[in-house]
This record gives C-alpha cells, sequence and structure tokens, in this order.
C-alpha cells in the first residue's frame, strides 16, 4: 500500500488537495478522480501538484476532479501560496501555472487563514454571441483568464441555471471546454454569481471566474472597478482598470488538514 501525503486548502468553499509532484503517478487523471471522490477518497474540486519553480518560486499543475487539467484555477494558486508560506515561504510568491506566472502577495494571515492579493494578467473579453440549448436560447460573453470562461448576466439567477451551464458546455463552440458563470449585478461595485466549472461542475466559488465575471460586468457598463464578487462560498474582490490592463484578485485561503491517501 502507498501513502501519499496531502495537505488540504479551501478558497471560499473552492477546495483542492495539494500534493508534491514527486508523488505524481503515471496516471495522474485516474489518482486525482480517485482522491478527489467525496464518498471514497479525500474529496476536492481538483489536485494542485506542486514542484520547485521554473524561473518561479514554485510550479503547480491542476488536475481537476474528473482528471482533466485545466490552466488554472486561481483560488487554488491561492491555496498553494498558503501552503508555501505556511512551510516558512516568503510572503510575496511567483507561481508559474499553465497560464504563465501568477504573483501572490500576502496581506493578512491569522493562524491558517491567509488572505492575498494576485496578479491575475491581462484579460481578452470578446464580442457577446447568443447559444441555442434544449432549454432554450442563452447569450454570454466570452472572457479569457487564461482559461476560457462564458459569462451570462442574468436578472436573476434560473432555476436550473446547472442544467443551462451544463448545456453549454457541451456546445461544440466551445473546443477546449469552458467555464459558465451566471451573473446578477446588485450594486455598481458588487455582483453575485453561480459557477459551473470544467472538470468539476458547480462549484462554491472560483478564482478565475470571480475575475471573468467582474470583467465581463465592467466591461459592458454595469459594474466599475473595484468589484465584490459574491458567490456561495464567500467574497473575492477584483480590479481592472480597462482593456490592455491587468487584473487583480483578493480573496482568502484556508489550510484544512493534511493526511495521508492510501492510493
Amino acid at each position: 500500500m502507498t501513502a501519499v501525503p496531502f495537505t488540504k486548502a479551501s478558497a471560499c468553499g473552492n477546495d483542492f488537495l495539494i500534493i508534491d509532484a514527486a508523488r505524481m503517478p503515471a496516471d495522474p487523471g485516474d489518482f486525482t478522480r480517485r482522491i478527489c471522490d467525496r464518498h471514497n477518497g479525500v474529496g476536492a474540486d481538483g489536485v494542485e501538484w506542486v514542484s520547485p519553480g521554473e524561473n518561479a518560486d514554485l510550479s503547480i499543475r491542476l488536475i481537476n476532479a474528473d482528471g482533466s487539467e485545466a490552466e488554472i484555477s486561481g483560488n487554488g494558486t491561492r491555496c498553494v501560496a498558503a501552503y508555501a508560506v505556511a512551510g516558512g515561504s516568503k510572503e510575496k510568491l511567483a507561481i508559474r501555472t499553465g497560464a504563465g506566472i501568477k504573483r501572490c502577495e500576502l496581506v493578512s494571515r491569522s493562524g491558517n487563514s491567509f488572505e492575498f492579493e494576485m496578479e491575475m494578467g491581462t484579460p481578452q473579453v470578446s464580442e457577446p454571441f447568443m447559444l441555442k440549448l434544449a432549454s432554450g436560447s442563452v447569450k454570454g460573453t466570452p472572457v479569457s483568464m487564461g482559461n476560457p470562461h462564458y459569462v451570462v448576466f442574468v436578472e436573476e439567477f434560473p432555476a436550473a441555471w446547472q442544467e443551462e451551464a451544463a448545456q453549454t458546455q457541451k456546445q461544440p463552440c466551445f473546443r477546449e471546454g469552458v467555464n459558465v458563470e451566471f451573473v446578477r449585478a446588485i450594486g455598481r461595485h458588487e455582483i453575485d454569481i453561480r459557477i459551473f466549472e470544467r472538470g468539476a461542475g458547480e462549484t462554491q466559488s472560483s478564482g478565475t471566474g470571480s475575475c471573468a465575471s467582474a470583467v465581463a460586468a465592467i466591461a459592458a457598463g454595469r459594474a466599475q472597478s473595484p468589484v465584490s464578487v459574491h458567490a456561495t462560498g464567500g467574497t473575492q474582490v477584483v480590479g481592472w482598470s480597462g482593456p490592455g490592463t491587468a487584473v487583480t484578485l483578493r480573496g482568502p485561503a484556508q489550510l484544512i488538514c493534511r493526511g495521508e491517501f492510501f492510493g
């Protein structure tokens, strides 16, 4: 029996297992599915596999709960930053992700609870377009945060928004899959969102999803920076000055536990 050490961390309910990449098996997708299972495994939205940095403090590789690989999770990156700081690392970190290097700066700490501000890079916002789904039509704005998002503005969240999001993800125009966010503007500096991620389904929060939602809302004139983004798991704050400028993301991360998985 092989015991694989892990650390579990959560950012606004978006939970990840952090594992030394030296422990990565030949089939990381299969292993990740098993360890992320919420009944027969540890349970998480994905695994962040951590290795020494290449021109960075750390490098990370994200495998989703379904075994697929993703370019980046803003929340997962912040969880890794908390893991590193708790392990004695410096308070400003450069972390290499599949979407490039992201810089995290510790803002505050209380025990195993941390708050970071991250540089998330320059978003790419495309023109909104309509999709025809089995349940009807939906209009969304494509936003890239180094990973793909489709942001749908609503007055109220549809009763079956998860099904609409799942149908949206299956559309052939999204060749690499897509993260879907439903967004409700509730003030000039506030939005409420619901999230359906590639490889994980409904999640309580998303760092890149919060950024994409705020960016789309600012671009559409529905909000102004900074934007407090409320998800079911908590609130993050996104700053963006407009096209050609980088996004900042501020939010919490909490270390939950350490253990061994008998993989």
